[in-house]
């Protein structure tokens, strides 16, 4: 039994979507998505509720129903309403540069770092050590988030690193000097 399949999705005003024979796409203000849907699953649309239907004895559609009602749902809050990610750097001399597409990252190395973002994932940069990632596709947006924190993931000892928001980073004491 999935748990999270058994939620039925309910289609916020300003969305469109349209099932055609094995897959979905949707439309909102923001941007346009579709979907596969797996062979063992189906959507059914009444009226606003998207509900998901699996064969329930087969293990592998139990486990698709719940990513594709997953996936449904992030696509209609995505064209709605979009998503968005922080980024924030510390450390000293590290500085963040956005114009258009790229960010140039200045993160201690001999060269900036030039990342080129995929198509459907806009940035901001409010203040240099401040990156926002906004996007309509969750899985792009958290992509192109986690290859932008691989850069210069946070250290432990300092915490000086690209880092998201919300994240914690577990600090670690430095070595005491021997016999003090």
């Amino acid at each position: 039994m999935s748990r999270v399949a058994k939620n039925p999705i309910e289609v916020i005003e300003g969305v469109t979507v349209a099932l055609n024979d094995g897959s979905i796409k949707v439309t909102g203000k923001i941007g346009e998505m579709d979907f596969d849907i797996p062979k063992t699953v189906s959507l059914e649309i009444n009226e606003n509720i998207i509900t998901v239907k699996y064969d329930e004895e087969n293990q592998q559609s139990t486990a698709l129903a719940g990513t594709t009602r997953a996936l449904v749902n992030n696509m209609i809050i995505g064209v709605s309403q979009g998503f968005e990610k922080k980024l924030e750097l510390k450390g000293v001399g590290y500085r963040a540069k956005a114009s258009g597409k790229l960010l140039e990252l200045t993160l201690g190395f001999s060269h900036p770092v030039k990342y080129q973002l995929p198509e459907e994932v806009e940035v901001e940069t409010p203040s240099q050590t401040e990156v926002v990632l906004k996007s309509y596709n969750k899985q792009a947006l958290g992509q192109a988030a986690a290859e932008i924190r691989a850069f210069r993931p946070p250290e432990p000892y300092k915490g000086k690193g690209v880092r998201y928001s919300d994240e914690t980073v577990r600090r670690k004491e430095a070595k005491k000097a021997a016999g003090a």
